[in-house]
């Protein structure tokens, strides 16, 4: 058994996770412990508190009870608004709260990018457009071409999970680019895990989304490969690439 812990914000679609274990299909655990989400705002003021050091230990001891052998903050805005340097430093301290490795959703983005071989990307982000620049920047500091940003403009998280599968696929369609070698969906509050298959087949390319690549982290740091179709192609890579 292998036992995975995320920290996340709130509550948007965090039913993504039992869907992903259920996909899984194996003796992997994904345990979700919320945080206080605060002022629920994609902006930067409101996302720098979400990511607060603070917030993010009063989850910890719940996730170390649980067994988890590794820990994912599950929020994408909430750790790239740091820049690349200072998200280094947020899951580094999380790392030394949790007593276990650690990471968050924007370095599994980093990472995944890697792992599928993509060097230029599109960016399809239900944020306003200045927090989707911000992401653009961290993903270009972890070496990644992005050839488009399209932002949505919705503020909060909330609005975001209510969004069904023809809003995802648009926002997808709209991000992306000719260029474009994967397309990349940064928000854990938008419901993706029932439909990666479906967004690859339409858009001809790999699609990469928060909570999927959340838990791809967690594996990575886990150092377990897994392979699982439904997922899209990120789980049908093996390797895993281990940074």
């Amino acid at each position: 058994m292998t036992a995975l812990g995320f920290l996340y914000p709130g509550h948007s679609a965090e039913d993504d996770y039992p869907r992903i274990e259920q996909l899984l299909g194996s003796d992997i655990r994904l345990t979700v412990v919320h945080t206080d989400i605060g002022e629920d705002a994609h902006r930067v003021d409101a996302l720098l508190e979400m990511g607060s050091a603070a917030r993010l230990a009063a989850g910890v001891e719940e996730l170390r009870l649980s067994g988890a052998e590794a820990v994912v903050w599950a929020c994408t805005s909430g750790s790239f608004v740091y820049g690349w340097q200072g998200a280094h430093d947020q899951v580094r301290a999380l790392a030394r709260t949790a007593g276990l490795p650690a990471s968050s959703t924007s370095f599994g983005f980093a990472h995944a990018v890697q792992e599928i071989g993509a060097r230029r990307v599109a960016v399809g982000a239900t944020y306003p457009e200045d927090v989707a620049a911000l992401f653009a920047a961290f993903l270009k500091d972890a070496g990644a071409e992005v050839v488009g940003v399209r932002g949505a403009g919705i503020v909060t998280a909330a609005e975001v999970a209510t969004w069904e599968y023809d809003q995802v696929l648009a926002l997808a369609r709209a991000a992306d680019h000719p260029d474009a070698e994967a397309v990349l969906l940064p928000d854990t509050a938008l419901h993706t895990a029932s439909h990666l298959l479906a967004l690859e087949k339409a858009l001809s390319k790999p699609v990469l989304t928060a909570n999927q690549v959340t838990v791809w982290e967690a594996l990575r740091l886990s150092d377990r490969r897994v392979n699982a179709p439904e997922l899209g192609t990120l789980f049908t890579k093996e390797p895993i690439v281990q940074v």
